[in-house]
């Protein structure tokens, strides 16, 4: 098995299964939706605007690979591959935190705005907002398979990790809304986006090295440590090992090529690299922590709040019904005296 093709397998699955995902569940939360308020005769234009949407992103696809292409003739490809490596680990980050931050409040949000499309009765409104839904994940996964194959598109798209992706995310979404499958949609996206900021940071130290190793950037300390004895990143420094000391590393090159292309390792890096990986994961999860200490505060006042009225609506029911008990008696009074007089 070609170890090279197998990372960016895992990699096109682990991308695809979850960009897939998010948009059948997303998809599939709107004709719920249309369901249950008796709307469902919009779902036909819903799969419109999501059909649609596949269709212009394999068009993106195309269009991308064209410009790559035209690249790789100028002898510019190295350039590219670097600028996509670095613009697919900002990417990948940014979708990953902004996903971690709008998933719990998504099916609110998402209900909100088909209640106002429902209520112009918009068909050209529903066929829109389904696909602006879909293409948005159609677009960040061509840019993210230009980033995972080094510019390559069609080899990411048509591999196996990439087809395997969708057809487990299709019947994933169809088990989920046929109520054999539950899991939370927040738990999902946080497991899914953790594996997702693995594969940013391996791109982000392996532009690093690129730019490194053709002059555009110098390094403080070029190799920190070699690891070549333990797993050497590529089959050929296994070869090289080899011939210098006569014996073979510890764990094959082609198991470190595949660690290298998945996650950016390298059995010898520079400094920078090391700081790049390290000060990646801190910036990352510094982040999230502090979303969620924003949040944190925000929920505890909510309820406070929603406490708070329930008090005064008891207080104020009870009030009302001194009050009603005071009038009620003075009629009875009034009764009685009428009566006895």
């Amino acid at each position: 098995m070609d170890t090279l093709a197998g990372s960016l397998d895992v990699q096109a699955f682990l991308i695809t299964f979850r960009e897939v995902l998010e948009a059948l569940l997303i998809v599939g939360l709107i004709t719920s939706y249309l369901k249950r308020v008796g709307a469902s005769h919009f779902n036909k234009w819903v799969w419109t605007g999501a059909g649609a949407a596949v269709v212009a992103s394999f068009f993106v696809a195309l269009l991308f690979q064209v410009v790559l292409t035209g690249f790789q003739v100028m002898g510019s490809e190295i350039y590219l591959k670097i600028t996509i490596m670095l613009i697919s680990s900002v990417l990948l980050t940014q979708m990953v935190l902004w996903m971690a931050d709008q998933s719990k409040g998504i099916k609110g949000r998402l209900e909100s705005k088909l209640s106002d499309i429902l209520t112009t009765g918009s068909v050209i409104g529903m066929i829109i907002h389904a696909f602006l839904v879909v293409v948005r994940e159609g677009v960040e996964t061509v840019f993210f398979f230009a980033g995972i194959s080094g510019g390559q598109i069609d080899k990411a798209i048509t591999s196996w990790g990439a087809l395997f992706g969708v057809a487990v995310a299709g019947v994933v979404s169809y088990l989920f809304f046929r109520g054999a499958m539950r899991f939370s949609l927040q738990t999902f996206f946080r497991v899914t986006g953790a594996m997702i900021v693995l594969i940013a940071a391996g791109l982000l130290v392996q532009a690093i090295g690129m730019m490194q190793d053709i002059g555009l950037m110098k390094s403080a300390m070029p190799h920190v440590y070699n690891l070549d004895w333990l797993m050497p990143e590529h089959p050929v420094d296994e070869a090289h090992y080899v011939r210098e000391h006569g014996t073979h590393p510890l764990i094959s090159g082609n198991v470190g090529i595949f660690f290298k292309t998945l996650l950016g390792y390298s059995h010898s890096p520079s400094i920078e690299q090391i700081l790049a990986y390290l000060g990646y994961f801190a910036v990352v999860f510094s982040w999230v922590r502090f979303k969620r200490r924003v949040v944190a505060p925000s929920a505890t006042i909510r309820t406070e709040q929603t406490v708070a009225v329930r008090k005064n609506g008891d207080v104020s029911h009870a009030s009302d019904s001194t009050e009603a008990s005071r009038q009620y008696g003075q009629s009875a009074a009034v009764v009685r005296r009428a009566n006895w007089g």
